[in-house]
């Protein structure tokens, strides 16, 4: 199982939000540059690296700062990168993955127009993520404000019609929270035959990694737990 450090940015600052609420976040850095490449001395597999100015539509990247960030940090480490967080054209993750990231998440976009995401697939195979924002088995959309209309699995078996196999699933209610992961959600989705369940949302010691691990997801997201030295790469690594 991969193990993935997330690095949220808000206004070029590295931060946690807690249940997705921009008004309760926590300033952990004001040098994602500097973080990226420490999670990467330290062994990540790969970082998970999400806009949530685009993706909230702040309004404060507008002149493209968190995009000029997220391009430093591209071209200062060496390990993959998955790029997140209001990327909602075609455009707009051609040019990110033209930068050099490794995989895109794609949210709002792929549940408005699924068939794009059928295009967006097999023109980059492997490349494209779909999350799966989910609270009481709702998918939410648009920075997490609103509904999809889709269930978990129906959003799942959409996505999988549309050649996408990979899925970022985030409890959104957990996310930021230290509360445990979702495990029956997490396992739920697992179990659909064809799939890759990245987890994310709520992780908050060893013991939760070895369980979503256990359960079968390919990869683990991890945030405030790690950030608050409630774990370590190395340890999280050791039983991956």
């Amino acid at each position: 199982m991969k193990i993935i450090p997330a690095i949220d940015l808000i206004e070029g600052n590295v931060v946690r939000l807690v249940k997705g609420d921009p008004k309760n976040k926590i300033i952990y850095s004001n040098d994602p540059v500097d973080v990226a490449k420490k999670f990467q001395d330290e062994g990540a597999d790969m970082l998970h690296i999400v806009d949530l100015d685009a993706a909230l539509s702040t309004g404060w990247n507008d002149n493209k700062n968190n995009e000029y960030i997220v391009s430093k940090i591209l071209n200062s480490v060496h390990i993959p990168i998955q790029a997140s967080g209001g990327l909602r054209s075609v455009d707009l993750i051609n040019n990110m993955l033209k930068k050099g990231a490794k995989k895109i998440i794609v949210g709002t976009m792929a549940y408005k127009d699924p068939k794009t995401i059928r295009q967006l697939s097999i023109d980059n195979p492997r490349k494209i993520i779909v999350s799966i924002d989910q609270i009481n088995d709702m998918v939410m959309i648009d920075g997490w404000k609103k509904p999809s209309g889709f269930r978990v699995t129906e959003a799942i078996k959409l996505f999988m019609l549309n050649g996408i196999h990979e899925f970022l699933l985030t409890s959104v209610d957990r996310d930021g929270t230290l509360s445990g992961p979702n495990l029956s959600m997490l396992l739920y989705a697992v179990n659909i035959p064809n799939t890759k369940i990245i987890a994310s949302g709520g992780i908050s010691n060893i013991s939760d990694i070895i369980k979503v691990k256990n359960i079968g997801c390919s990869s683990v997201i991890l945030g405030k737990a790690l950030y608050d030295g409630k774990i370590s790469i190395k340890q999280a690594k050791a039983v991956a």
